[in-house]
């Protein structure tokens, strides 16, 4: 039989478009993927030579479970460079990506009945982490006429006695918002710990992203390599977290993970050091990207009141079209052969929006805004 736990846990929809999309692939037909937040870069030059030449090297084997302590040293430095916060390596534990991570940080935190805190629209896996170690997600509606911006009087509005976790998401998917230093900084002052994923951080076209480190100790962040350096496939990231939690996060990692690819953890450490020029590079392909989607979404009649400034989404309002995000997604699939996001995938509160990546080429994307504004002006009719 099935677990509870399991059966109650929801699909991962955005999976489900590009799924389909595939299945539509196979029987020839041409989809224009901008549902997927995934770089359409290859990593830089110096991450695979350096992934190379460790298999080379026969750098194969089990590494300290925390990680290798070069690539956590990098770490440091890059944390000290960027946002002026000292961190210490054995803060530090690298995994196999992000989610892992996320696994270990509530698994160590919650007891049945704990709460976190979330915004709502969030990323879609954010609740089914949470429950699964039998947390309580509690949602806080963000909206797009403040920016989707995270209010902290709202939050306080939702601590109890159960809140472990305030959970921030700056720069955030699928909005593309960032954070304030003001706000942050307000959040901060709470007394649960902050939960900060950072992975979009790095990819910012206008204004500045902090880090939760800025404002407090008590607080754990969450951050990687697959999005600022386009390695998605090859699964590396880590937590930064306080002293007091390392050791129970280090056995659960021990156990159920053991260690971070080898090889592939040389290959982060050569991103840190050497793949600058190549981020700047995707960076302004980016921001080019942003503004053409953007201009083209309006121009075809949907709604963006704040411009997204960070990541590498557009959380569009299509709510005049449809309220039924989810069914609207997937006939914008079938009849314009373009993968989008429904906004019911980030919770309640994205319910009528679509989300748009443009983490694909400007020509895809141009035509993609082609055959949606074609199969919009259609609809009405």
């Amino acid at each position: 039989m099935i677990s509870k736990r399991t059966q109650e846990m929801t699909s991962f929809i955005v999976m489900d478009v590009l799924e389909k999309a595939c299945e539509m692939e196979c029987q020839g037909r041409h989809i224009i993927h901008l549902e997927v937040g995934e770089p359409d870069f290859n990593a830089p030059e110096c991450v695979k030579d350096a992934a190379c030449q460790a298999l080379a090297d026969g750098f194969t084997h089990y590494t300290h479970s925390l990680g290798l302590l070069e690539l956590r040293e990098a770490i440091c430095e890059y944390y000290d460079a960027t946002y002026r916060v000292k961190v210490e390596p054995d803060q530090i534990l690298v995994s196999s990506g992000t989610s892992p991570v996320m696994f270990m940080v509530f698994s160590a935190l919650l007891e049945p009945g704990d709460e976190v805190i979330i915004s709502d629209p969030h990323y879609a896996c954010y609740p089914n982490f949470i429950q699964f170690v039998q947390g309580v997600p509690v949602r806080v509606p963000v909206y797009e006429e403040d920016g989707f911006q995270y209010l902290p009087e709202a939050i306080g509005e939702k601590i109890t006695d159960r809140t472990r976790a305030i959970f921030i998401n700056s720069p955030s998917n699928p909005t593309g918002n960032l954070l304030s230093a003001d706000r942050m900084k307000k959040i901060a002052e709470f007394s649960p710990c902050i939960v900060s994923d950072e992975i979009y951080h790095g990819l910012v076209y206008e204004g500045k992203e902090h880090s939760i480190l800025e404002f407090t100790d008590n607080a754990f962040v969450l951050n990687g390599f697959s999005k600022l350096y386009a390695m998605t496939g090859l699964r590396l990231g880590y937590v930064i977290a306080p002293k007091a939690y390392m050791r129970a996060l280090q056995k659960i990692h021990q156990n159920f993970f053991i260690s971070a690819n080898s090889m592939v953890q040389k290959a982060g450490i050569a991103a840190l050091k050497y793949a600058g020029e190549d981020v700047a590079r995707m960076k302004r392909i980016y921001d080019e990207r942003r503004k053409f989607m953007i201009k083209r979404l309006r121009e075809i009649g949907l709604g963006i009141t704040v411009e997204p400034t960070g990541a590498f989404y557009v959380f569009a309002n299509a709510r005049h079209i449809s309220m039924d995000s989810y069914q609207l997604a997937f006939d914008i699939l079938e009849k314009a052969c373009v993968g989008v996001t429904p906004g019911i995938d980030f919770g309640k509160n994205g319910e009528g929006y679509l989300r748009f990546s443009y983490a694909n080429s400007l020509e895809n994307i141009a035509e993609g805004m082609h055959r949606l504004d074609t199969y919009l002006k259609s609809r009405s009719q």
